[in-house]
């Protein structure tokens, strides 16, 4: 475990060098820069060092970018999470119904219908829930983090943490109030992991249940149910981590789309925002924040697949 723990983290320092280098690159665009009069390398050794103390510059507006970040990223942060948690709960017992049934009506509805929302664009559902849910219903907000009526001070930057522990007899409206702002952002972000959790689980319990231990199991005369609990999940669920995982890069790829569309503060709007203002300072912050945001989540998800799962080990310790 030892040395497979150490390959992953020489890779992660590996990507994450290239990735200073694209952000290096970035900040010479601006021929207006101090950068861009420096020499390449050099420079760059300069660049890597202001990084090391968070001091990723200016932007145009004169604001420093780790104040701009510490509040657009906990925003995306908190969107993304429960996101991530609803496409968890949905998808695992959908893609452990699918695989158990393979084959048969229950499973290819489903399969279908995952299929289905994976191939929707992710900009036509958000508009299609905004034009039923907030317009015609009028059941949640159109967009936004919270209704500004409340006032809800900025500790940690998540709305829904920060809502919980705040004082005053309004609590619990402004609170309620970050739920319906939430709903709609989160259920459009959800849906492309979603399926792909339900693909991964289908997959991996429709091969668990051609093994001879649940057939045995079967013999012994356990309900699914007890199947299902002690020897079905517990050997699908952890070849499908570090797969999973992967899905956190392309949740903050919607998150952008889904943050314009929704006008929800966080990291994808402030960088189409930058994008528009050719604010190159701004830009490479937020490429080098998400980058190694997205990186860190791949080695911790092959990390805990490592630990959860010892077949993982064993395959690179064979291909070694």
């Amino acid at each position: 475990m030892f040395w497979y723990t150490l390959r992953r983290i020489n890779l992660f320092v590996i990507t994450l060098g290239i990735l200073t280098l694209v952000g290096f690159s970035l900040l010479r665009l601006d021929q207006t820069s101090p950068w861009a009069i420096q020499e390449f390398w050099s420079g760059w050794f300069s660049y890597i060092t202001e990084l090391s103390t968070l001091n990723f510059g200016l932007s145009k507006h004169g604001v420093p970018i780790i104040d701009e970040l510490v509040v657009v990223f906990p925003a995306t942060l908190e969107l993304c999470f429960f996101a991530f948690i609803l496409a968890l709960f949905i998808g695992i017992p959908f893609g452990t119904i699918a695989g158990m049934r393979q084959g048969k009506f229950v499973d290819t509805t489903i399969s279908f219908t995952s299929m289905a929302g994976y191939s929707a664009p992710v900009f036509w559902v958000a508009l299609l829930m905004i034009m039923v849910f907030s317009l015609h219903f009028e059941i949640f907000p159109v967009g936004g983090r919270y209704d500004l009526l409340y006032e809800i001070e900025h500790v940690t930057g998540f709305a829904m943490i920060d809502t919980f522990f705040a004082e005053g007899k309004y609590r619990a409206h402004a609170l309620q109030s970050v739920l319906e702002h939430m709903a709609l952002p989160c259920l459009v972000l959800a849906l492309a992991p979603t399926t792909q959790v339900i693909r991964l689980m289908r997959s991996s319990v429709a091969e668990v249940m051609t093994q001879n231990y649940i057939r045995a199991a079967r013999i012994k005369g356990l309900s699914t149910r007890e199947i299902v609990m002690q020897h079905v999940l517990r050997n699908a669920i952890p070849p499908i981590i570090p797969k999973v995982g992967v899905q956190l890069s392309s949740m903050l790829t919607l998150a952008i789309i889904t943050e314009s569309i929704f006008n929800w503060p966080g990291i994808g709007r402030w960088l189409l925002d930058a994008l528009s203002n050719q604010d190159y300072v701004s830009i490479q912050a937020g490429v080098i924040v998400v980058a190694t945001l997205v990186l860190t989540a791949n080695i911790l998800s092959d990390l805990l697949g490592a630990m959860i799962n010892p077949l993982v080990r064993k395959e690179w310790y064979a291909n070694k």
